[in-house]
């Protein structure tokens, strides 16, 4: 079953988002050279704490920590630890979600940490961050599921190829419903898998959380013995983008965006929602 959102609810929702964009803000600013992964997760649980908000991370099928912290060819659910330190170079996936009043916000992004990063690197992340936006400019009313999965996939195979061969767009993991739990249906492939037929129909009051993951190489992944670190299996590196969003009767609504993903939207012709909060 599809959770279907009143207006009401989905304010909640963008009170829990306006929670996560904050801890990206912050995150981001504390990704440098000699940060552990640890310290960034302290930074977001005084984000949650100052907000009197909830993880919804943290306990999360026993996940020990309130964000995910997936450094190069780590795909997603990385632990942070006081081992694992940025260095000059590096590229850090930062997946944080938040619950207020008992609903659910979830948006990843990947960052650069210092400088000297390879070009496909930076191309590597624009990518995956502009086929989320391509997705979300398909989440419209009366459309399919499939039309986001559709719309991400088209969006990375229209790319140029990197220096590597090619663009892996991750299968194992995908988007999600969102609501009063963090992970719901339906389950968002980001490509197209035809066995799976076109979805269910896009309704005011859906909310997803769109995800692109891609690799440098492979589509495929392995879990470490953690049991929740995700990695490529050719050890190339990835980046992953998210936002969850509200579909209403006005149109999209980027619940994680600052904006409501104003700007982004625009340039593909579309006027976001109105902020419910104002």
């Amino acid at each position: 079953m599809v959770q279907i959102k009143t207006p009401e609810q989905i304010a909640k929702m963008r009170e829990a988002g306006l929670v996560v964009a904050a801890i990206h803000a912050a995150t981001r600013e504390a990704a440098v050279p000699g940060a552990t992964t640890q310290d960034l997760d302290q930074v977001a649980r005084k984000v949650i704490a100052d907000h009197g908000a909830k993880s919804n991370f943290l306990g999360y099928g026993g996940f020990p920590a309130t964000i995910c912290t997936s450094v190069n060819e780590v795909v997603v659910h990385g632990i942070p630890d006081d081992k694992t330190v940025l260095k000059d170079g590096d590229i850090i996936s930062i997946d944080a979600g938040a619950i207020v009043d008992g609903w659910h916000g979830d948006a990843a992004y990947t960052a650069f940490v210092g400088t000297g990063h390879a070009p496909e690197l930076i191309e590597l992340s624009r990518v995956t961050e502009e086929s989320m936006w391509a997705g979300i400019a398909a989440m419209k009313v009366n459309s399919r599921l499939v039309d986001i999965s559709k719309a991400i996939e088209s969006y990375i195979r229209r790319q140029p190829r990197p220096a590597t061969g090619k663009y892996g767009i991750i299968e194992d993991y995908g988007g999600h419903g969102i609501g009063t739990e963090m992970h719901m249906d339906p389950h968002l492939l980001n490509y197209v898998a035809r066995k799976r037929g076109k979805g269910i129909k896009l309704v005011p009051g859906v909310c997803l959380a769109i995800e692109p993951m891609v690799s440098l190489g492979t589509a495929q992944t392995e879990v470490l013995q953690d049991d929740w670190t995700v990695i490529t299996t050719d050890g190339t590196w990835s980046s992953h983008w998210e936002h969850s969003i509200a579909l209403t009767e006005q149109g999209p609504l980027v619940l994680t965006a600052p904006d409501c993903g104003r700007a982004k939207l625009a340039q593909y012709g579309i006027e976001v929602a109105p902020d419910p909060l104002g």
